[in-house]
Formats: structure tokens, C-alpha cells, sequence
């Protein structure tokens, strides 16, 4: 019996179709981004009157994301954006949380592993949840039934916020595991951190000046409460951008394990 271990065979596939990572997640990212500037802008110009129409009756200036994406045609645009937008979105969320799963070290404490783990399970399921409410808000508007509208949205600021906290706490206590925390690691934080503060930051003011309109109809109230939203909208946008800086070089692939008949074949 010899005491040598036989090296492991290397394993190959034939690759079929292969994409880029870091370009699916961009293009994910486009489509709400887009819709939204081109709801905006058409909105604004051809039908002026009906996207700032509010139950105050007050002069405003900056219409909401619900009033653009509400109307049409630009509901359709927008409508159309986030069914491309959602199901890469989801295939991206679970990549990130498998990715970051098997960077936990085994060797780390059981109590550390499991509270790394929790964290990346976290910011998984609040983002299925921020994507569900996100469909909600987009497929039944404002103008079709406003009381569940609203339900949907608070639901998609909620699990937005919790997500982006989940993420930080899930990166960093991957890095605990591991012991160390790289430059580039600690500027991704950083900026998912900063994106962090504004959306809470914004979301204080949407708030305030939500109750603002809704209770004494002040003038300009709403288009501040608008222009917080789209800030809001923003961050959330380039927070789900940042995971590009964990996946520079990795791709998307479509292939087929090669056994060793086929391995002949090819090199033939």
C-alpha cells in the first residue's frame, strides 16, 4: 500500500455560452434605470397637469415615481422594464449569497460561522421580499388601487433598508471568519455604507414631508417627498451595482462536464 496520494484529476467542460457577470449585473440594473428617466422626462413634458395632480391641490414642482410609472404610456414602459429587470435580479442574488457562503472559513468559531451565515441569508430573503413588493408597486399603481399600492411600497422601503443592512453585517462577518479585510473589500463597504446612510437619511425626510402634505398641504411639500424618493430610488440602484466589485473577472456559463470518452474525443 503506498503512502503517496494520487493527484486529483482536473475536471473540464465544454463550454456552450459564457457571459459576463459584472455586464448581466449592469444591464439588470439599466432597465429600471432607463424606464424611470424616460418615464420622467415624457411625463413632465406631455402630460404635466396629470402627473402633478395631488388631493391638497397644491403648487408642486417634481412628481413622484408612483405619479410617472401610473400613467400611460409610461406605466407600460416601466412595466415592461422591471419583468426584464426581476428575473436576473433574483439569479444575482442567489450567486451573491452562494459566493459569499463559501468564503465563510470552516475553521472559525461555529458561533461566528452561523452569525455570517445568518446575515447572508438575511440580505438574500430581504431582497426576494424587496423584489416582490417592487413587482407590487409597478403591476397594480396608485391610480388603480392606492390603499394596496401603498402597502407594497412600505413593504419595498422596509426590506430595502434591511437589505442593505444585511449585506454590510454579512460581509463583514464573512471577514471576521477569514481574519482579514483586503483594501478593496474595505472600499466596497465603505460605499454600500455611504449608500446605507443616504437612503436612511432620505427616507426620514420622505417621511416627514409626506405627513407635511398629507396634514397641512403645504406648498412644495410633495415634490420634497418626490425628489426623496427618487434619491432613494438612486441608492437603491447603485447599492445593487456595487456587487460588480465582488465579481470583476467571473462569468455566466452554459456548459457540459466532459467524461473521459469525450475528453478523447475532443482531442482527436
Amino acid at each position: 500500500m503506498t503512502s503517496e496520494l494520487e493527484p486529483r484529476k482536473e475536471e473540464r467542460f465544454l463550454v456552450h455560452y459564457r457571459l459576463s457577470f459584472k455586464q448581466v449585473c449592469l444591464v439588470t440594473v439599466s432597465f429600471p434605470f432607463l424606464a424611470l428617466i424616460i418615464c420622467f422626462i415624457s411625463a413632465y413634458i406631455f402630460q404635466y397637469d396629470d402627473i402633478h395632480e395631488t388631493h391638497c391641490r397644491v403648487f408642486n414642482i417634481v412628481p413622484s415615481i408612483s405619479a410617472i410609472t401610473g400613467i400611460s404610456p409610461q406605466r407600460y414602459i416601466w412595466r415592461i422594464s422591471i419583468a426584464f429587470h426581476v428575473g436576473p435580479r433574483l439569479i444575482i442574488s442567489a450567486v451573491y449569497r452562494a459566493y459569499h457562503l463559501t468564503l465563510i472559513n470552516p475553521l472559525a468559531q461555529n458561533e461566528v460561522q452561523l452569525k455570517a451565515q445568518f446575515w447572508l441569508n438575511m440580505a438574500f430573503w430581504t431582497n426576494v421580499i424587496e423584489t416582490g413588493a417592487l413587482c407590487g408597486v409597478t403591476y397594480i399603481s396608485n391610480r388603480e388601487n392606492y390603499a394596496i399600492h401603498e402597502k407594497f411600497f412600505i413593504i419595498f422601503m422596509v426590506s430595502s433598508l434591511v437589505h442593505m443592512l444585511a449585506c454590510i453585517k454579512g460581509i463583514k462577518a464573512v471577514g471576521v471568519t477569514r481574519n482579514k479585510t483586503d483594501d478593496d473589500l474595505t472600499k466596497c463597504l465603505q460605499l454600500k455604507q455611504n449608500l446605507l446612510n443616504i437612503s436612511l437619511l432620505m427616507t426620514v425626510g420622505l417621511i416627514g414631508f409626506f405627513l407635511e402634505h398629507r396634514l397641512l398641504c403645504h406648498r412644495m411639500a410633495f415634490s420634497m417627498f418626490a425628489l426623496c424618493e427618487y434619491i432613494i430610488a438612486f441608492a437603491n440602484m447603485a447599492f445593487h451595482v456595487t456587487i460588480i466589485m465582488d465579481f470583476p473577472t467571473e462569468h455566466f456559463m452554459v456548459a457540459t462536464k466532459l467524461n473521459n470518452q469525450q475528453e478523447d474525443a475532443k482531442s482527436l
